[in-house]
């Protein structure tokens, strides 16, 4: 009996060591944002307020990424993003390629990134071409260092119409939800 006691508690100490191991750096991961885009307001007009203000929200982005993350610096994701602008009336299905770098990486990470895609023709809603975006974030992670928050700016340029003639530029503030 003691022998069985003593191999169970050697058996769940093990188990116990082999729990608390190192950070984790690489591996997949599941992201998803908001994020939105924003204009001054034409209309507003100094002491005149009427309801408007001189900010407001032009285009709202729900994005889905899928990644891999390489080492505690580079990562690379897949992205299927909708892409709503409200002034303008558009809407883009955006799939596409991410690469992430962390360039200062301490217990939170200061990050920059890219991505380049295509437009998807989803239906005579959503126009069709390219896309491409640079950012620059901030991410905080939770207390064992497996999920994040992501918080940042985007800079994308979307190419379509005919002959991709058409260009429609944006800078957009993100929240990001990531799953490690």
């Amino acid at each position: 009996m003691k022998t069985l006691v003593l191999s169970c508690m050697f058996f769940c100490s093990l188990i116990n060591l082999s729990a608390q191991e190192d950070i984790k750096s690489n591996g997949l991961y599941y992201k998803i944002s908001v994020a939105a885009t924003l204009t001054n307001n034409e209309e507003y007009t100094i002491g005149n307020n009427e309801g408007h203000t001189f900010i407001e929200v032009n285009g709202l982005f729900l994005n889905n990424s899928l990644g891999y993350q390489f080492d505690s610096r580079s990562s690379i994701d897949l992205n299927i993003e909708y892409d709503h602008y409200l002034r303008q009336g558009f809407n883009f299905l955006p799939l596409h390629l991410g690469f992430n770098y962390n360039i200062l990486d301490f217990d939170d990470v200061l990050f920059i990134r890219g991505g380049y895609g295509k437009l998807i023709k989803a239906g005579k809603n959503f126009e069709e071409g390219t896309m491409y975006k640079v950012g620059v974030g901030y991410r905080t992670f939770d207390s064992n260092f497996r999920n994040s928050w992501l918080i940042g700016l985007d800079f994308n340029r979307k190419r379509f119409g005919h002959k991709q003639e058409e260009k429609l530029s944006s800078v957009s503030v993100f929240l990001e939800f990531m799953v490690f």
